[in-house]
């Protein structure tokens, strides 16, 4: 950390009763024109990164009020309170004392139109019958797959990594986003529904119609940074008014009638729990469309693109660590998964720097006091929260120089640190639980990242990448690539 050894625990209660109460500072401006200002702010003239930075800095505070977008005339209160630190983040993840309904896009949701009529599970507060009912399926279901899921993957990043040789060795680079949502979208459907994708209705489309689906809904969160297309323009079509959901409904049908069709064990399940099959399909559709493979499209270029970025030294010792780890333990294990601690770094370091859902939102359910590492702040019953997470897991108070990617950050004593590892809306060293928001697939998650990393670096020493934005996540392209060399 970058000061005494784990500063005698950031957040301990007797430290943080002694800091001075502050007013929050920062106002949200006029009324609608307030919330247009620091709408044109975020997007463009000063975009996402500067937009915290320069307000914290002038505040002096890293808990201050601000509008979020989009703002009018699509979320009928833009008024949030921004915390960008370690210490005062977490208070998002207590739904003892904030609501999370409705929440998962922040001070706007898209409309139900897109999940079937339903209000799925993610927008559900867990104080909501259906949400324990909703999540335990889903925690059933994993658990029901836990054997397949490193078969499974290695099976389809084996098309992954053929597809990205073809591409290299045909064209003289890769497109690795490409290629990472096919296969992301393949190892998805197969794993709840025991099929290829392209043996139903879908075809190859499967995930070209979900990131089509999820644009729709995530648009008002976007800029498309076209060059050609003038920003009021852009702001006016993204920003103003919800896209419709009729140009994705017969999309979202052929989605959804390959889930019904195919997915029959699990909503077998889901009937005998008491849920309705239709309701059952729709959710376990925003499952696998929007949590799972909207999270895969996002994180698998980031943990590529950290990785390629972080040069030979690393990629050796990776290599070097996965080569023997896999030889010592007969193959890929669980087993031998868990005794690869710098993979396990890697994969923490990667969700830490640039976790795949940057934003959390959640309603004060009472009148409370909040802490950053330097005052504390009263938030009143019924105001909106929100918390930045780059920010809050590059805080410099907590982690030795935050904005590099330091592969073996989380090794030996650094594993302390994981506690303020965020990125399943929960601390890493939490659990999800049918009375929490913590990400149902947390586990499933890291699995994947380090089956990923095994898998390419028992196939390959380095690569070569060019890195860039999208709209939502980092793009990727692969240069070069060099085969593994074994002793």
């Amino acid at each position: 950390m970058s000061s005494s050894s784990d500063q005698n625990d950031l957040n301990s209660s007797s430290s943080l009763s002694k800091l001075p109460l502050r007013n929050i500072p920062g106002d949200y401006g006029l009324p609608f024109f307030g919330a247009i200002k620091d709408r044109l702010d975020y997007f463009y003239k000063q975009g996402r990164e500067e937009f915290f930075n320069a307000r914290m800095h002038k505040y002096q505070s890293t808990v201050f009020r601000a509008n979020m977008p989009p703002g009018p005339f699509m979320a009928s209160n833009p008024n949030v309170i921004v915390l960008l630190d370690s210490i005062s983040f977490p208070i998002l993840f207590d739904t003892s004392k904030v609501e999370k309904r409705n929440v998962l896009d922040g001070t706007y949701m898209p409309s139900t139109a897109f999940t079937g009529g339903y209000r799925v599970c993610a927008y559900l507060d867990p104080s909501e019958t259906n949400h324990a009912l909703l999540k335990r399926l889903f925690m059933s279901a994993l658990a029901a797959r836990h054997h397949n899921f490193i078969p499974l993957f290695r099976s389809s990043l084996s098309e992954l990594f053929t597809s990205l040789e073809d591409d290299i060795s045909s064209k003289g680079e890769a497109d690795f986003n490409d290629i990472s949502d096919n296969m992301s979208f393949n190892f998805v459907f197969r794993l709840f529904c025991d099929k290829y994708p392209s043996e139903t209705a879908l075809g190859s489309q499967g995930s070209s119609i979900v990131t089509k689906w999820l644009f729709f809904q995530l648009a008002p969160l976007i800029t498309l940074g076209l060059s050609l297309l003038p920003n009021f323009v852009e702001d006016l079509l993204l920003h103003t008014f919800p896209l419709p959901s009729i140009f994705v409904k017969s999309d979202y049908k052929k989605l959804y009638r390959a889930f019904y069709a195919s997915a029959s064990s699990i909503l077998d399940e889901a009937e005998s729990m008491g849920i309705k099959r239709e309701e059952a399909c729709h959710n376990l559709v925003f499952l696998a469309g929007f949590n799972a493979y909207g999270g895969m499209k996002t994180l698998f270029p980031s943990l590529i693109k950290w990785v390629g970025s972080a040069g030979e030294k690393l990629h050796r010792e990776l290599a070097d660590e996965i080569r023997t780890v896999v030889k010592a333990e007969g193959g890929v294990s669980f087993a031998a998964l868990e005794k690869m601690s710098l993979t396990k770094s890697v994969v923490y370091e990667a969700l830490r720097i640039d976790p795949p859902v940057p934003f959390q939102y959640g309603k004060a359910k009472e009148d409370m006091v909040i802490h950053s590492h330097d005052a504390a702040f009263e938030i009143k019953k019924g105001e909106m929260i929100f918390g930045y997470q780059p920010f809050a897991t590059k805080d410099p108070k907590v982690f030795e120089n935050p904005e590099e990617f330091m592969g073996n950050r989380f090794m030996g004593e650094g594993e302390r640190l994981l506690k303020y590892v965020y990125w399943s809306n929960g601390r890493e060293s939490d659990n999800p639980t049918v009375e929490n928001k913590q990400c149902a697939g947390k586990d499933l998650v890291l699995l994947l990242s380090r089956v990923m990393l095994v898998e390419f670096f028992l196939r390959y020493d380095t690569f070569d990448i060019e890195s860039g934005t999208l709209l939502l996540g980092s793009s990727v392209t692969f240069k070069s690539i060099t085969k593994a060399t074994y002793p």
